[in-house]
């Protein structure tokens, strides 16, 4: 008999500094060290799930000041964020398939604290990798911080993965 295996959650989001399908420096890194330290040449032992949540401002969407003249501008602005989401996780599957790791992947549209435990208490993973900026107290008042929520509240073991210092941007909140 075979056993099932380890299940893997790595929350990704894409960049603030570069424009989709460019994951952000934090859930890149998380993914990599991911790969490098915990599947290594185990390919078939473990199984990545990747999930990407979408946020979406007061109006609904990130990209447009509130002025809409038909439902045709509603449907179409869902599907541009909806094909944004799938072009950032096609980088992430695409490295899953290239080392031969099971993976599967979706989006959610949210509150990423919110709904990345929201998805751990559905799925149910062995553990829970996110990615973190490393802000200071000062920044964490006003950017928040996913990580820590997570670490505090998600079903499951969480593993923050900070970026490297070499990859830290000029402005830390920046990702």
């Amino acid at each position: 008999m075979g056993s099932e295996a380890t299940k893997v959650m790595v929350a990704v989001n894409g960049s603030t500094i570069k424009d989709y399908p460019h994951p952000s420096i934090s859930s890149k890194r998380a993914f990599e060290w991911t790969l490098e330290k915990i599947v290594r040449s185990n390919t078939c032992d473990f199984k990545i799930l990747l999930l990407h949540v979408q946020v979406v401002d007061e109006d609904g969407f990130d990209e447009v000041d509130s002025i809409y003249a038909s439902p045709d501008d509603f449907r179409n602005m869902r599907e541009t964020n909806k094909a944004k989401g799938l072009h950032l996780l096609e980088f992430f599957v695409k490295k899953c398939h290239e080392i031969g790791v099971a993976c599967e992947a979706w989006i959610k549209i949210g509150d990423p604290k919110d709904v990345i435990c929201q998805e751990v208490s559905r799925v149910r993973p062995d553990f829970l990798v996110v990615g973190s900026r490393g802000l200071g107290r000062f920044q964490k008042v006003f950017v928040g911080t996913v990580s820590a929520f997570c670490v505090k509240h998600a079903q499951c073991p969480v593993m923050t993965i900070k970026r490297n210092a070499d990859e830290t941007p000029s402005d830390p909140a920046d990702d």
